[in-house]
């Protein structure tokens, strides 16, 4: 897909952050794009805003029958909606623990299953967004690490059985500026707004440069894209020193004794 001009985009996670900087790029470009929150999207010009949980998948798949019979085809599909959630295995709940998954794994299974004869019929792309912490394993993020590892395996997979018809990319960004720290949850609510400022300090990248990063990697098919300096640091670590890599991140992201010893909800 070298050119967005004309073409029919579908974007998830569009109120804010990277998702409403790609719809922005899109439309730029000449795209029509329908953008989906769970939030309300504002509407402008090339954009058609829709309320929807990906978590639920009827709504996704009811999402996906009402795109293609508004814009009558759909040609790039771009699963960003996701959550985050600071919590040691002892310490998180089951309820948090299922909303981290529902919002960041199954919502990118949902969307990309929903969506794919759609993309087949138009020889599209589909992009599903993972993370760093798809990359390597960090303390307090098993729930992440394990929806956005989980998005690794099945975009991978996907792109192999979907060679030559769709174009299939996995995106892993580092630390980008959006909204997804103030809307975390962590399970000791004392922690907050601690962990939001956290988030907050590593956010190298803009979304206006990740949107673009995104973009850029349909255009060429990448299989898979890296966004911010952080991004490629992180990619490098597993690869140069295999499960070594995990005293170091421990140093970085220990949790307290308390963490440890924190009781399952």
């Amino acid at each position: 897909m070298r050119s967005f001009a004309g073409k029919v985009a579908v974007v998830t996670g569009a109120a804010s952050g990277i998702g409403d900087a790609l719809v922005t790029a899109l439309v730029a470009e000449g795209a029509q794009v329908a953008a989906s929150d769970i939030a309300e999207v504002g509407a402008r010009d090339g954009v058609r805003p829709y309320r929807v949980d990906v978590g639920d998948r009827d709504a996704v798949y009811a999402h996906a029958e009402q795109v293609a019979g508004d814009f009558g085809r759909v040609d790039l599909v771009v699963n960003n909606a996701g959550v985050a959630l600071r919590g040691t295995v002892a310490q998180m709940s089951d309820e948090d623990l299922r909303w981290v998954m529902d919002v960041d794994f199954w919502g990118v299974a949902h969307g990309s299953r929903a969506f794919l004869p759609h993309l087949v019929a138009s020889r599209g792309h589909l992009v599903n967004v993972s993370s760093v912490f798809g990359l390597i394993g960090v303390p307090t993020q098993s729930a992440y690490n394990a929806a956005k590892f989980a998005v690794r395996g099945f975009t991978e997979a996907l792109r192999q059985e979907m060679a030559g018809v769709v174009g299939v990319t996995c995106v892993h960004p580092g630390g980008v500026r959006t909204s997804i720290a103030r809307n975390a949850r962590t399970s000791d609510p004392a922690e907050k707004e601690s962990f939001g400022r956290s988030l907050d300090r590593v956010a190298l990248t803009s979304p206006d440069r990740a949107a673009q990063r995104i973009l850029d990697g349909v255009r060429r098919d990448r299989a898979r894209v890296l966004i911010g300096p952080d991004a490629y640091v992180i990619d490098l670590l597993p690869r140069l020193l295999g499960s070594w890599y995990q005293p170091l991140v421990r140093r970085v992201f220990s949790p307290s004794s308390s963490d440890r010893r924190g009781s399952r909800g």
